[in-house]
């Protein structure tokens, strides 16, 4: 293994991060001039060709390593909270029934929220109160348990709308998860307008739930695969992402926040840019909708996904926001009961958006567990999460990076609380098993992004990815343990 540089900049170590937390302002939310561009590449509705299948080679440790080789040219400092703060993060854990039990003998700290977070005790208790009160299939019941059951699903889709501030519940798709609304964009939008040569544009950033289903596309109709290059701090590199750009794609498909990275992209801006050459953008917003306020109409996004566990709801739910000229285009993804207005052997006719994409019986309890998730963030503010998780995010990057032998990945100065590093002599999987005997859950590996580890030329990372539960304290136990590891491997 190449030995590393374990001296980082004195500068670094004083003030590693920059407090520019936030989404860039757009103009007009009401600008649909691009959608009319986008429903230009549907042509009229028939066959769908196949699916196809796509891999990706497996990846291998390059000879360097990449690691932070200098500071932002911004500058980077460390912020904190707006005076007058009313943020009580001790309150806060007292919701989640979790954090009443030890792991390995320590007080359960949880830093895996990237990849799924804890409950708090309002979405638990909103889940059993529909199994013992109103379980029930929805909207064709004639009875009362099914009217309640229909009420409690349609008001946690106008929760959602409104989470996203979306101009009509008839935008909100329910599906299991952000990996599925991916899915539902590619083999629906996709599908009918791409072509032979067409291309697709994503980042090196991306998850591989935003790259596969594009791979997928790309083997079934002869499109093709471009690909934004990043900084070395992480960031897109927004000259070459406009070259490609200038290229035309029919699609463009980007995440909001990097899994891996914490590097919140300048979606807006993103989006502005390949509305004006025609494209349609998908924004992947797992890992944003949970740290930062999300206005789809000010982003003028045409698609926004994201994921219920990952914002304190139930697993299994999740959220396709699609602009409603665009949901009323594309043809349905299944096919059954729900979605359809009149079925007979000869032909069959479907519903409006959003429930054309919503066949079958939907995941009735977890959409209403989602709502109730939503209702618990609104109810703390989320200007105040954003603020809060800005402050301990700044705190754990500069205590780490004091650390000798410690080596950031990811320090864009717009950034949340997703927090990449490796440890000298120590692998990701030691060092996960080091710190889960400390009743520290962390997430080792290539966190489902091995074109990125590729780009740093490595494996993967050890991954602190912080919540609105966690506080200075457990980040100073994160530090310490990784300090004790370094010493013991020292002698």
């Amino acid at each position: 293994m190449t030995t590393l540089n374990p001296d980082l900049p004195a500068q670094l170590v004083q003030g590693i991060y920059h407090g520019t937390l936030g989404i860039t302002p757009g103009h007009n939310p009401g600008n649909n001039g691009p959608t009319a561009a986008c429903l230009s590449c549907l042509p009229e509705a028939g066959s769908l060709p196949k699916a196809g299948t796509a891999g990706e080679p497996d990846l291998h440790l390059s000879d360097s390593y990449y690691f932070l080789k200098s500071l932002h040219p911004e500058g980077m400092t460390l912020p904190g909270r707006s005076p007058g703060s009313t943020y009580n993060v001790e309150a806060i854990r007292k919701d989640f029934p979790i954090f009443q039990q030890k792991v390995n003998g320590r007080p359960l700290i949880w830093f895996d929220n990237a990849a799924t977070t804890q409950k708090p005790q309002a979405v638990i208790e909103a889940l059993v109160k529909f199994y013992r009160e109103f379980n029930s299939n929805v909207h064709r019941g004639a009875h009362s348990l099914a009217a309640k059951a229909t009420d409690a699903y349609e008001t946690a889709r106008e929760k959602v709308r409104h989470f996203l501030d979306a101009s009509s519940a008839a935008e909100i798709i329910f599906l299991r998860g952000t990996t599925e609304a991916i899915n539902l964009v590619a083999q629906t939008y996709g599908r009918t307008v791409l072509g032979k040569g067409d291309e697709i544009l994503l980042t090196t950033m991306e998850h591989h739930s935003n790259i596969v289903p594009w791979q997928m596309l790309r083997d079934a109709t002869g499109a093709t695969i471009q690909v934004a290059p990043i900084t070395e701090w992480g960031e897109i590199n927004l000259d070459e992402y406009g070259k490609l750009l200038e290229r035309r794609p029919r699609i463009v498909a980007i995440t909001h926040v990097s899994n891996v990275l914490g590097t919140i992209n300048p979606v807006r801006k993103m989006i502005e840019m390949a509305h004006h050459y025609g494209a349609c953008v998908l924004v992947d917003g797992a890992q944003a909708v949970a740290h930062l306020p999300v206005d789809v109409r000010e982003l003028d996004a045409d698609f926004y996904t994201f994921s219920g566990h990952k914002i304190y709801g139930p697993t299994g739910i999740g959220v396709l926001y699609g602009k409603k000229a665009l949901l009323e285009a594309m043809p349905p993804w299944q096919g059954g009961g729900s979605m359809i207005e009149r079925v007979a052997f000869e032909e069959t006719s479907y519903k409006k958006p959003p429930h054309k994409f919503e066949a079958g019986t939907g995941n009735i309890p977890d959409a209403v567990g989602l709502g109730a998730a939503i209702d618990y963030l609104q109810r703390i503010g989320r200007s105040e999460i954003e603020g809060y998780e800005k402050e301990i995010t700044g705190y754990a990057m500069t205590e780490l990076a004091k650390i000798r032998g410690v080596h950031l990945i990811g320090t864009s100065p717009s950034k949340t609380g997703v927090i990449s590093f490796l440890v000298d002599g120590i692998s990701p999987e030691e060092m996960g098993e080091i710190l889960d005997r400390e009743g520290i859950a962390t997430r080792v590996g290539h966190h489902c992004a091995q074109p990125l580890m590729r780009h740093y030329g490595i494996r993967g990372t050890i991954r602190a990815a912080l919540g609105i539960y966690n506080t200075r304290d457990e980040i100073d136990v994160l530090v310490k343990t990784i300090r004790a590891a370094l010493v013991r491997l020292r002698g």
